[in-house]
């Protein structure tokens, strides 16, 4: 296929990334709290932490109901990170403490778009290809996106949050291809993980693309 129906892209380390470290930006947030914490250990922590959480995904939930729910699996990731270095039980308020840090993360402040991104999308937005994102971030991803001004090049956005399934599985897939009437064979799916992505895709017969970032 010369040229795909629509191209669905991941959205963090493949649109954009964070700046510097997920560590260092909860270090400085637990400093401002009155917690001194080491950036490259939190940073360790964080990413075992996730790693070892559900899917970000709540079938069955009500859509009233997603945000909360977001905000507890991050607020459960978040405060499993504090506890795998020690340090949780220095917050004198961890509740008061998470909700402006979540808040940074829908703000454009913590993010930087790749050089490529635009000129990407620029291009085949010339060429006709309709672009969507299929990303497993949650709701947050409206304001990111917005903030950023790259919510102007897509006519989709699918997130796992709403389509209740998380990458790999198909569902996320599927229902993202109905968002634009089109098939498998059509579509080309651009992401940074060998799994969620790359495998994710090709199991529903999208053609998928492993971006090294």
């Amino acid at each position: 296929m010369s040229q795909p129906k629509v191209i669905f892209l991941d959205a963090v380390n493949t649109l954009f990334g964070i700046r510097g470290s997920v560590g260092q930006i909860y270090g400085e947030f637990a400093r401002q709290s009155g917690v001194d914490v080491d950036a490259e250990a939190l940073d360790r922590a964080f990413f075992d932490s996730f790693s070892a959480s559900p899917p970000c995904a709540f079938p069955g939930v009500e859509p009233v109901a997603i945000p909360a729910r977001e905000y507890d699996w991050w607020y459960a990731i978040a405060a499993r990170s504090f506890q795998l270095i020690g340090v949780f039980d220095r917050f004198d308020d961890f509740d008061r403490f998470f909700g402006p840090l979540y808040l940074h993360f829908a703000k454009a402040d913590p993010w930087f778009i790749y050089d490529d991104v635009r000129p990407a999308l620029q291009y085949w937005q010339q060429q006709g290809i309709e672009l969507g994102i299929v990303s497993n971030f949650d709701s947050r991803l409206y304001a990111v996106l917005e903030a950023l001004d790259l919510s102007r090049y897509f006519t989709s956005i699918t997130i796992s949050t709403e389509a209740n399934a998380a990458k790999p599985a198909s569902q996320i897939f599927t229902t993202a291809l109905s968002k634009h009437r089109c098939e498998p064979t059509q579509a080309w799916h651009i992401g940074d993980s060998t799994g969620a992505d790359f495998e994710g895709a090709k199991a529903v017969g999208i053609r998928g693309i492993l971006l090294k970032r």
